[in-house]
């Protein structure tokens, strides 16, 4: 990690993001980072942004003017200081296991005007979940802003990563009617520069409209447990040379391809759904 990724205040046991996890379905390490660390990973997502909605299937539409990008690791200057930052691995390892693998690094950015999402989770239940009650994925998420009300914050029906409704849209989508269940659960989140939260992508959360002029960028880390299948989805590889430069702990569990040259990734990451818009 560089000097000054990491800030010096303690960071919360993972037994108590464990418990968060299982229960509401989000926890968070409150800065993580100190904030020039977090403005650097702004000014990466913003070259990234620009690159990717320059070209066909750069970008893909997750509602009016809200975007899904996803990239490669080379592309964000800190991306050995996130996955090897005490508080990920120590969550990771302790979800997903040992042998968790890092299978996601993208950003959403709603845009001024984006709207209301439809609730949803961002995949259907996995079978081990249903079954057994146990998570094998997390998602972390990295504000590249301080969050404002008016930009839209995050909002999460918090328990609900258990709600097995043969109902859904999709296996993802809650029924309108139900809507007002989810918004009696509903917390919204405002997560400052530096700020990293985990949850579990099954709990029911939408992105709530943008009434600012102002951008909400927000970085997304994915990891698997062994065999989640996550990795399917998504396009990342490093070049030889940049594989070889991380340390061997961070090798140890990134999921991706070693190349000679990196392409550009054609966005596959498309919740079913969202792309309408829906307010």
């Amino acid at each position: 990690m560089t000097e000054t990724a990491t800030t010096t205040a303690p960071f919360p046991p993972a037994g108590d993001a464990v418990r968060d996890l299982y229960g509401p379905g989000i926890t968070a390490c409150r800065g993580a980072f100190g904030p020039e660390w977090a403005d650097r990973m702004r000014e990466d997502i913003d070259a990234a942004f620009a690159e990717a909605r320059g070209r066909e299937g750069g970008a893909v539409g997750r509602g009016p003017h809200r975007y899904y990008v996803e990239i490669h690791p080379e592309q964000l200057r800190g991306f050995v200081d996130l996955v090897d930052h005490p508080w990920v691995r120590a969550v990771s390892e302790a979800v997903l296991g040992a042998d968790y693998r890092i299978v996601e690094l993208g950003f959403d950015v709603p845009l001024a005007g984006a709207v209301n999402q439809p609730w949803h989770r961002d995949f259907p239940m996995p079978e081990e979940t249903r079954r057994d009650r146990r998570l094998t994925s997390l998602a972390f998420n990295l504000t590249a802003v301080d969050t404002r009300e008016d930009m839209g914050p995050f909002e999460i029906a918090p328990g609900t990563q258990w709600d097995d409704d043969a109902r859904f849209g999709h296996a993802m989508f809650p029924r309108r009617e139900d809507y007002p269940r989810y918004e009696a659960l509903a917390e919204r989140k405002y997560p400052q520069r530096g700020d990293i939260s985990a949850r579990s992508a099954l709990t029911i959360h939408r992105g709530t409209a943008n009434q600012s002029q102002d951008p909400r960028p927000v970085l997304v880390l994915g990891v698997d447990a062994p065999g989640a299948g996550n990795d399917g989805h998504h396009d990342m590889a490093v070049t030889r040379g940049f594989w070889e430069s991380l340390p061997e702990r961070v090798r140890a569990h990134l999921a991706c391809p070693v190349v000679d040259e990196l392409a550009p990734i054609v966005q596959k990451h498309t919740i079913e759904g969202l792309v309408m818009g829906d307010a």
